[in-house]
């Protein structure tokens, strides 16, 4: 359900909705936002976050938010219906089909992906937009870009093989712009503080006039990042797709860490959504569950109601963590794999709900069990009649990063 209030006696922004029951650190989180933001919002898979909250929405006049849009600048979700159906596999199928996925797409640590057939010569790599990156990281940071397009990263980022209520096949994927966006977002947080790009920075609220030289070589750099991601999630998806033997259908994509000009009633605003999704009035979009649970392709509902306005045309993008990392596997070195101190998670619980759902699990960790998730029928209920499902997705095939990659780029 949604609420209407007021934050800040000084901000002078509106939150126009929030979503489900939230944690105070998150909701003081959101009024800190709110301090020097236009409008926000916060969908019910909300969190606490670097500076603002995940599950956050926020409205700006002619600026953009670095640590709003994050590190993995369009971070998203796409999903590829198919023309086969549950039919067409058996049980041994679907384990070698698993077995292919994870030996064929690159997980994990920073990587380089393995493939030789990812699209290293797309246009993206001649934009102009390149020339924001200082001369002397430019040729380092084209040539890691190039070298991990199309790869998944780890953390809750995945590749899953689905059946909706028809049995028809689906592919869904969710990553971002790995090493390319994270410096893109690293170098405009040093740069914007004083410092030089590539030295470490405080994860502080940054707002960037669009119209100063900074403002606009981060904003196109951020568009590129975003060009990047779809790039990489629709080659993994289509990867996939031909493992199965099959042929795409339709496709569903969106970002949900990024930052968009937008009209709002009337005005132009710059959104940023951080862990949301946008959901205009019958727009798709594909929103994960956990590792064990369906996920769903959304509509945003049709006609123009107060609730959807308030939101800022924005749903959820996940269930919604309810545990950190470090409390669901406990304390590990992670680099090594060593465990510190057990977390509340163990492999036992992480099994017998996988196995009860009879999902076939290639990696995953603790981190990512479904324990540590809201159920995501919930978080849709709280959202209201601001979107509808289309399609359930069931799980069949879920393949991740293992337990012990230490990756730089998976947030």
């Amino acid at each position: 359900m949604a609420t209407d209030a007021k934050i800040g006696a000084n901000s002078g922004a509106k939150i126009g909705a929030v979503f489900g029951q939230h944690d105070p650190q998150t909701l003081q989180q959101l009024e800190q936002v709110a301090q020097n933001a236009e409008r926000v919002a916060l969908m019910a898979d909300g969190h606490l976050g670097y500076v603002m909250p995940i599950g956050g929405v926020a409205a700006y006049r002619d600026k953009t938010s670095v640590v709003g849009v994050g590190f993995d600048i369009a971070c998203g979700n796409a999903a590829i219906r198919t023309d086969k159906t549950i039919t067409n596999f058996d049980p041994a199928a679907w384990n070698a089909i698993a077995d292919e996925i994870q030996s064929t797409i690159s997980f994990g640590v920073g990587r380089s992906n393995r493939a030789n057939d990812a699209p290293t010569d797309h246009p993206l790599f001649l934009d102009p937009a390149w020339e924001g990156v200082p001369s002397k990281e430019r040729s380092k940071l084209r040539a890691r870009a190039r070298a991990q397009l199309g790869t998944v990263g780890s953390g809750n980022h995945y590749v899953d093989v689905f059946a909706d209520e028809t049995g028809a096949i689906w592919v869904g994927v969710h990553f971002g712009s790995r090493g390319f966006g994270h410096a893109v977002a690293s170098g405009f947080l040093a740069l914007s503080q004083g410092k030089r790009w590539g030295e470490r920075a405080p994860e502080r609220e940054v707002l960037l006039d669009l119209a100063a030289p900074i403002g606009h070589d981060y904003w196109h750099l951020m568009e590129l990042a975003g060009l990047y991601a779809y790039a990489g999630r629709e080659w993994v998806a289509r990867k996939v797709v031909d493992i199965l033997g099959a042929h795409e259908r339709e496709l569903v994509h969106n970002h949900h860490n990024f930052s968009w000009k937008e009209n709002h009633e009337g005005e132009e605003l710059i959104v940023v959504r951080k862990g949301a999704t946008p959901a205009f009035p019958n727009q798709l979009s594909f929103v994960g569950g956990s590792m064990g649970d369906d996920s769903v392709i959304l509509r945003g509902a049709a006609g123009d109601s107060d609730e959807q306005r308030a939101a800022l045309c924005s749903t959820v993008h996940g269930a919604g963590r309810v545990m950190s990392r470090t409390a669901a596997r406990g304390k590990v070195n992670r680099r090594t794999g060593e465990v510190k101190s057990p977390g509340a998670i163990s492999w036992e619980m992480l099994g017998e709900w996988i196995a009860e759902k009879r999902v076939i699990l290639r990696g995953g960790g603790l981190d990512e069990a479904p324990q540590v998730y809201r159920r995501l029928p919930e978080v849709l209920g709280a959202q209201g009649s601001t979107v509808e499902v289309v399609h359930r997705l069931t799980p069949i095939i879920v393949v991740m990063a293992g337990e012990n990659e230490f990756d730089p780029y998976k947030d």
